[in-house]
């Protein structure tokens, strides 16, 4: 996958993150759980991108 690819997709996940936060009312405990989700499957989705989770192949988000 190129870099820019992996870039991007950061970027939209974050402007999406950023728009949610703002503009839909909601709870704050929501709010970071909502946010610690949306992290967590960033990174896992990153560590599959590189590599580094071999084994979580054939797991699809």
């Amino acid at each position: 996958m190129p870099l820019l690819t992996i870039l991007i997709v950061l970027i939209v996940a974050g402007v999406l993150l950023w728009l949610v936060n703002n503009y839909i009312p909601m709870d704050h405990k929501i709010k970071n759980i909502l946010n610690a989700v949306v992290v967590v499957v960033v990174i896992v989705w990153l560590l599959k991108v590189f590599g580094v989770f071999v084994y979580l192949k054939d797991i699809h988000l």
